[in-house]
């Protein structure tokens, strides 16, 4: 009993002592530290957002169209936003009526200016240099850029790269608020990064998360960062920003298998981003290197078999005749592990040395052959840019559906084989569903599916209709000068 009394006096003194500690410190002084404890090590975006949100800007884009040829289509941004409204506030936004002509006066056919989409973009010098995505700007008449305080200017594209998805576009101003550019190679996987853009047209959104991974590989010639933070439409060309209020990325890809949102998304670093800004500020087109091979990844199996002590480098699948590698004497077999005296980890770092370097220059080879390495010098060639179909001859092709991996193809001319070097394949006129969200996308060459060659459309999708349903299938993708095989799961497969 002595021993519960002690006990139950020695719990009601503490207690009494705790009570008087409280009473006796002021009670906003114990809300102020519960707070602070609860929200410690959660950052505040407030201060982030007010400084670096005025140097973002909505893009929008329009297309110049004769009445007759239709300047909207389903699924289009403007028919995206009314159903935003409608579904999410109930507001019924009224179709634009067309203007009405005086009977007395004849109607005279003119252009007419229709939306044809909406994204980002940020401003990175106080002249008034924008950078944004190349395809929110694509094919696009006319781009408007309007400002956090409502300024609208129209703007002239400077440069477009397709293949870093890098555009520049310049608009006239003076001390206009500006980006500062930070160090990418300085991220951390788990930092706190933040988004600015106009998803589905509503201007100067705000979201957070964190960096997910860096040098994400997409088969294109720059790795890509990673992260969760909320993308949808619209926020494509807006700034990837740190905590230090620094862009570090350009919003530019999500992964979805409904067109929105499902908590991955990519950005383009920013310091490959300026390096191909620079260029189309000062000749409006980016210029790379190549040398006229076609690799693959050294699986750890082949690399046991040729006496390499791990997997790396890129293996030489393909020589091209009369090119760069072939005068300076590689062969298909070798495997390249150095360039210039850098390492080659993954075949993927090849096409980036070899794209960065200045054509003409004489780069030297480090490649495995048969149990041994060998150097090679070769002279770096000029990568051709990729060609951007015209409007009108977009226009031109005729409508017709995609077939199950979501693909909608056309025969290749004899000019265009000729440039490609190649005896048949099929050029993709528009990608969706399935083969969008393996990343296929308009311009790409397919030249096998399932390991047979492609001669034509006509046989492409014949091939296509006899796929099994529950196998995916895999289609050989050429773009540029880079193949690679595309795994796509058909329509209908789960």
């Amino acid at each position: 009993m002595k021993t519960i009394s002690f006990a139950r006096n020695a719990l009601l003194s503490l207690l009494l002592g705790a009570t008087y500690a409280l009473t006796a410190l002021p009670l906003s002084s114990v809300i102020s530290s519960a707070h602070a404890a609860t929200v410690a090590g959660l950052p505040d975006f407030a201060d982030l957002a007010e400084k670096t949100g005025p140097a973002v800007v909505n893009i929008r884009t329009t297309e110049r169209v004769k009445p007759g040829q239709g300047g909207g289509m389903p699924g289009s941004e403007d028919e995206e936003m009314q159903e935003f409204f409608r579904r999410f506030f109930g507001i019924p936004v009224p179709p634009r009526q067309p203007e009405r002509t005086p009977r007395n006066r004849r109607q005279v056919p003119q252009e007419e200016e229709v939306p044809r989409g909406v994204g980002s973009g940020f401003i990175i010098s106080a002249d008034g240099f924008v950078l944004t995505n190349a395809h929110v700007v694509e094919g696009a008449d006319d781009v408007y850029v309007t400002l956090t305080d409502k300024r609208e200017y129209k703007a002239k594209i400077i440069g477009v790269d397709k293949r870093t998805d890098v555009a520049v576009v310049k608009i006239e101003g003076s001390n206009l608020p500006r980006l500062t550019i930070g160090d990418p190679n300085k991220l951390r996987v788990g930092e706190w990064v933040i988004a600015i853009g106009s998803p589905f047209g509503l201007d100067n959104t705000v979201t957070a998360g964190i960096i997910s991974a860096k040098a994400r590989d997409t088969g294109d010639y720059l790795p890509l960062i990673q992260t969760d933070v909320a993308v949808n439409p619209g926020n494509s060309g807006g700034p990837l920003i740190n905590m230090r209020g620094e862009v570090v990325g350009i919003n530019s890809q999500i992964y979805s298998r409904s067109g929105g949102y499902m908590g991955i998304s990519f950005a383009v670093p920013i310091d490959e981003v300026m390096r191909v800004a620079e260029q189309l500020r000062t000749t409006g087109r980016v210029t790379r290197g190549r040398i006229g091979v076609q690799i693959g990844e050294v699986t750890k199996d082949v690399a046991e078999s040729l006496g390499l002590a791990r997997a790396q480098g890129a293996l030489i699948q393909r020589v091209e005749p009369g090119g760069p590698a072939e005068k300076g004497g590689l062969e298909a077999g070798d495997i390249i592990i150095k360039f210039n005296g850098t390492p080659i980890e993954k075949s993927t770092d090849l096409p980036r040395l070899v794209g960065a370097t200045k054509p003409g220059t004489r780069a030297t080879l480090t490649v495995w052959r048969k149990g041994a390495s060998k150097d090679i010098a070769l002279t770096v060639a000029e990568l051709e840019p990729e060609k951007i179909a015209k409007k009108d001859e977009r226009k031109a092709k005729p409508e017709q559906p995609a077939n199950a991996l979501g693909l909608v193809v056309s025969d290749l001319s004899d000019a265009q084989k000729k440039e490609l070097k190649i005896d048949g394949g099929v050029i993709v006129d528009a990608a969706e569903g399935p083969a969008a969200r393996a990343g296929l996308r308009a311009g790409d060459v397919i030249l096998q599916l399932n390991n047979n060659d492609v001669r034509d459309a006509r046989q492409f999708n014949a091939l296509v209709a006899k796929l099994e349903p529950k196998r995916m299938a895999v289609v050989l993708v050429r773009r540029g000068d880079a193949s690679q095989f595309v795994p796509i799961r058909p329509n209908g497969q789960q």
